[in-house]
């Protein structure tokens, strides 16, 4: 087994930095260049892709794959903070590692372009590690975050293989037609707009439309509403629940909105609706 990274793969770039924020984001656009490892400190962060999406406490941390995704971050509290570690490093480098440690699984990759771990008593220390070498006077060196980067990926290798082995470690499945359900099918619950959805695609707005056209027969913004509204009807008919209860679950920032979008579709309000259906039901117990 060769111990040394590759001269030429060593120097690639790796970046570590802290990231502290006191305003929450919903559904921010990331094009990342990279792989990252993101440790969170305080808050809470959810990531999504076309085809996966993840959400974690400061009790986990995430390994993402470079490409596009939907990130929300969310501060501890009102008036809280937003705070994590982050490590940026290029595709090659994880190759290299892997090609190794010759990383192996028993079953198929799952090929994940996100994958969640839990912090173990180790990694809390490691990432306390890497806060402190980010407070010293002076920036740590290139070979000091290379150290670092293999450092855990070593740790990750030895005790998580099997999240190592559904990572996506290539590029984005060709297969449009998949890649289009996944996103889609996510996006009834996130509220993620036509353009959001465009965009983990990794496809222009009219490439989009024309190609959803093709597996839907229909537009996404009308097909997406109708899935959330078909949702709505489920939960309120059948889980007895209120239009206050539901409306952020179906992805609705506030209840006017989802109240007039549900109206659009059946002609009357969540609340005429389930005195509707309560009439009905009343009618049949006689």
């Amino acid at each position: 087994m060769r111990l040394d990274p590759n001269p030429e793969i060593e120097m690639k770039e790796v970046s570590i930095l802290k990231y502290n924020t006191g305003a929450s984001s919903v559904n921010s656009r990331i094009n990342l260049d990279q792989h990252l490892f993101s440790f969170l400190l305080e808050g809470g962060k959810s990531v999504c892709y076309a085809d996966k999406q993840e959400t974690i406490g400061p009790n986990r941390f995430m390994l993402l794959s470079a490409g596009k995704c939907l990130m929300s971050e969310k501060t501890a509290s009102s008036g809280g903070q937003y705070r994590s570690i982050l490590i940026f490093f290029d595709k090659e480098l994880l190759s290299d590692f892997l090609s190794r440690h010759s990383a192996t699984s028993q079953n198929a990759p799952q090929n994940h372009p996100v994958v969640v771990f839990d912090k173990d008593d180790f990694l809390v220390n490691f990432i306390e590690s890497l806060a402190l070498m980010l407070k010293a006077a002076q920036s740590p060196s290139a070979e000091m975050k290379f150290v670092k980067l293999e450092e855990l990926l070593l740790y990750l290798h030895s005790n998580y293989p099997e999240k190592i082995n559904q990572f996506r470690k290539t590029g984005l499945n060709a297969d449009y037609q998949k890649l289009i359900r996944h996103a889609v099918s996510s996006g009834i619950d996130q509220m993620q707009s036509v353009e959001d959805l465009a965009f983990l695609c990794h496809m222009s707005l009219s490439t989009f439309k024309r190609r959803f056209r093709e597996i839907y027969a229909s537009t996404p913004k009308k097909w997406l509403l109708e899935k959330r509204m078909e949702k709505a009807v489920h939960l309120l008919g059948h889980q007895g629940k209120r239009a206050s209860e539901i409306y952020a679950e179906l992805g609705y920032q506030n209840l006017s909105s989802f109240i007039q979008s549900f109206k659009g579709i059946y002609g009357i309000t969540p609340k005429k609706y389930m005195e509707k259906i309560g009439r009905s039901a009343t009618l049949s117990e006689h």
